[in-house]
């Protein structure tokens, strides 16, 4: 049996690497998504104060530091019996669209995008934003960097910083906003709408316009037929801060919906040997392995996940993209991993629009930004990161001391999702031995489109993760495995 390695996979956070495993007939027996980096920060968190958790966990990652930081102030919120003013869920709601529009634009443009823009097969020296300005136009490149500053902005006024905020506080945000920061981010919400539009555009003659690209996303390899989840409001409209949990099934319709706090009864976290990463799963159906199908608790988080498991989007203008892009690809739900990258556009423009809501709301500059805190205890908090539902648990003692810490992450939410959309892709990809660049770039497309974090994903709860230790002499033969389950 032949292995090709794709070591390291390229264009996205972290670290990892693909072995595909080739038959005598040349064609992939199986392949493997493996994330070999831990990052234990449930493990080093124990002990400190609470109050710290924002900008500790912030620190995870580069790219979605303020999902962390804001799913751990609202887990904050609750540990300290608290329940912050109107005017601060706004304030966090603000800043937390200035993140997903800089988020989904450097994904969208930056790792994502060149595959379409610049195309699959194109050399790997122009597969990066150099190709797709090259391709498109330096105008376009000065709009993409200028709106993703523009994101980034909001997020530091708002924050205090760009990408490590130090804003949030239990029960409510450190500051508000005077008249000239209003007049400043609504400018920039205005403008970030309209590039929102343009990028959709864009998508539409680059891709939906191109028969060989629809061909690859409606029939290639990039299939999965999994549950769908996300938080949604009172109506079953997405949400990015706020609500319930809400799963769909494979034919579209409310499997279960459940409050944030009751996650640890829906959701359990199987560990396989070969990865750091964890492989959560709906735990009334249970772990069946890595397939999909009703039968199977895999399910999928993240713009596409999401747009599945709402009824749409309290917005104008991406509620009509929503309805577009459902369709086009045949109705609810799309299966189709490639779509990922159709509703992360449709999600830029509805952050753009509920930012426009939120600025233009009379609280937004109220001064009432904090109520006092309770006894701690225990503390949950959720919101849709960039790329899916990312949970914060704490037990926090007497003290105010973290006892225990948890984090399900929107990455290893879609473990089993990712893994298997690897696999399946390098299955159909991969025939007779033919390797070459392009073939293995697009076996990496599969992964790509969920836009992972694979340093957000790899926490372990101490003793709970298996290791294998091999042991080899300078020829390379293995003298001795030793393994901790």
């Amino acid at each position: 049996m032949k292995e090709i390695t794709i070591d390291p996979i390229t264009r996205l956070e972290g670290h990892g690497k693909i072995n595909i495993f080739l038959n005598d007939q040349g064609n992939v027996e199986n392949a493997y998504l493996q994330i070999p980096e831990l990052r234990g920060f449930e493990r080093f968190c124990q002990g400190r104060r609470a109050e710290d958790m924002p900008q500790i966990t912030s620190r995870i990652c580069g790219v979605c530091p303020v999902a962390h930081h804001s799913a751990s102030t609202k887990a904050l919120d609750m540990a300290f019996n608290t329940e912050p003013p109107t005017a601060a869920k706004k304030l966090r709601e603000l800043m937390y669209m200035g993140y997903i529009i800089y988020d989904h634009i450097l994904h969208f443009y930056f790792l994502g995008g060149p595959d379409f823009v610049v195309g699959p097969d194109a050399p790997p020296a122009k597969r990066n934003i150099l190709g797709v300005i090259e391709k498109a136009g330096l105008d376009i490149g000065k709009e993409v960097i200028k709106h993703r500053a523009y994101g980034q902005r909001i997020t530091a006024i708002l924050g205090g910083k760009a990408t490590h905020p130090v804003c949030g506080l239990p029960g409510g945000v450190s500051k508000g906003l005077n008249g000239e920061e209003v007049a400043d981010i609504e400018s920039m919400v205005d403008s970030c709408i309209e590039f929102a539009k343009f990028s959709l555009q864009l998508f539409t003659d680059v891709v939906l316009k191109n028969a060989e690209y629809v061909e690859l996303i409606t029939r290639g390899p990039y299939q999965l037929d999994t549950y769908n989840m996300g938080l949604v409001d009172s109506n079953n409209k997405l949400n990015f801060y706020d609500g319930d949990i809400r799963v769909t099934d494979q034919g579209g319709k409310e499997y279960e919906r459940f409050r944030v706090v009751d996650y640890t009864e829906h959701i359990k976290e199987h560990v396989e040997s070969w990865s750091y990463m964890k492989f959560p799963y709906l735990s009334s159906i249970g772990w069946k392995g890595l397939v999909d199908g009703p039968d199977s608790g895999i399910y999928r988080v993240g713009p596409l996940g999401r747009l599945n498991a709402s009824d749409g989007m309290t917005t104008p203008l991406a509620q009509k993209e929503y309805d577009r892009m459902f369709e086009t690809l045949g109705g609810k739900p799309v299966g189709m991993t490639l779509s990922f990258h159709w509703a992360r556009l449709i999600e830029l423009l509805y952050a753009g629009e509920r930012a426009r809501e939120l600025i233009k709301d009379d609280d937004i500059t109220s001064g009432k930004i904090r109520n006092p805190v309770g006894e701690p205890g225990e503390g949950i908090g959720v919101v849709e990161a960039a790329r899916g539902t990312l949970i914060h648990h704490y037990d926090v003692d007497d003290n105010g001391l973290i006892r225990k810490a948890n984090l399900i992450v929107a990455t290893t939410n879609n473990a089993g999702a990712i893994t298997m959309s690897v696999r399946d892709a390098a299955k159909g990809l991969i025939k007779k031995g033919e390797v070459n660049d392009g073939l293995l770039n697009m076996v990496e497309m599969a992964f790509r489109a969920y836009d992972p974090c694979f340093a957000c994903a790899t926490h372990a709860m101490p003793g709970k993760m298996p290791l294998i230790a091999n042991i080899y002499d300078k020829e390379e033969n293995l003298l001795k495995s030793i393994k901790r389950n």
